[in-house]
């Protein structure tokens, strides 16, 4: 099994910038893939950005090209997404998840665990 827990989330206005973090424990091997999802109110969850273990393959969403950065540091089993020019539209609930395959997919049912999540709120 593996443990995801999430932190990083608030309030910030738009064209401002976050970090969240992700921290892995437990069957850490499972994590190949690693990605973060997002989810606003009553609509479905959606795909942000995902990395493999070596960091050289890294996908992003069209929504967040150019301005959120996904990165991973194996030794601290750490999952970073920094988040710059935010949009009142980035607002949601943003959840890690671990994929045991090196597919990067885009779909949430590939993943195999999932984190809580964690509030982003985006003011205009």
């Amino acid at each position: 099994q593996v443990q995801l827990g999430e932190s990083g989330g608030g309030l910030v206005q738009a064209g401002g910038s976050l970090r969240l973090s992700c921290a892995a424990s437990g069957r850490t091997s499972s994590t190949y893939t690693m990605g973060w999802f997002r989810q606003a109110p009553g609509k479905e969850r959606e795909f942000v950005a995902a990395i493999i273990r070596s960091g050289g393959l890294r996908r992003y969403a069209d929504s967040v090209k150019g301005r959120f950065t996904i990165s991973r540091d194996n030794a601290k089993n750490m999952v970073y997404l920094q988040m710059n020019s935010l949009k009142p539209e980035d607002t949601a609930v943003y959840y890690c998840a671990a994929d045991r395959t090196a597919v990067v997919a885009t779909n949430p049912a590939a993943y195999d665990y999932w984190g809580q999540g964690t509030q982003v709120t985006v003011s205009s």
